[in-house]
């Protein structure tokens, strides 16, 4: 099951760690957690009021709870996508659209993909010069060849880091 990330929460939490493949385009961010529950999530949403000096009464949100409910007592099941493609990276609607596209066509084409949140980050613009429509074939493909590599590579099992010595 491939599902999409859709609150500002999970992008948060996924965001927050390290990438764990990068191209030269995109970078790629998974943790392996499902998504927040909805409880979780309105309870950081709600208002507490506060009295002011001239009588009324003005709604104050609460902090964010840093501390996420524990993720290792629920089981992880299926993948979450969210896609990140800003406007300082790909000016055109339309050239945001087709990355997003191609970010979902390469995640549903993609076999044995470990289960938990995924977050693909556009990082950098595509060259204007080499790519000058919006939505050529030519932008489709580069995409999703280095889409489908970075995800190949996501992939492959990690080494661990080499502990520092004190």
């Amino acid at each position: 099951m491939i599902g999409r990330i859709q609150r500002p929460v999970d992008f948060e939490r996924v965001l927050a760690r390290p990438s764990r493949a990068r191209s030269a385009h995109f970078a790629l961010h998974h943790l392996s957690a499902p998504p927040a529950p909805s409880a979780w999530v309105s309870a950081q949403l709600r208002t507490a009021q506060a009295e002011l000096s001239t009588g009324g009464a003005q709604a104050t949100h609460n902090a964010v709870d840093p501390n996420p409910p524990a993720e290792a007592s629920t089981p992880v099941e299926g993948c979450w996508v969210g896609m990140v493609v800003p406007k300082r990276h790909a000016k055109r609607s339309v050239t945001r659209q087709l990355l997003k596209r191609q970010i979902r066509a390469a995640f549903a084409q993609a076999t044995g993909m470990p289960p938990g949140l995924w977050v693909v980050r556009l990082r950098s613009p595509f060259d204007r010069q080499q790519f000058p429509s919006a939505a050529s074939d030519a932008l489709r493909a580069a995409a999703r060849a280095e889409l489908t590599q970075l995800l190949q590579r996501a992939m492959r099992p990690q080494a661990p880091k080499p502990e520092a010595k004190p």
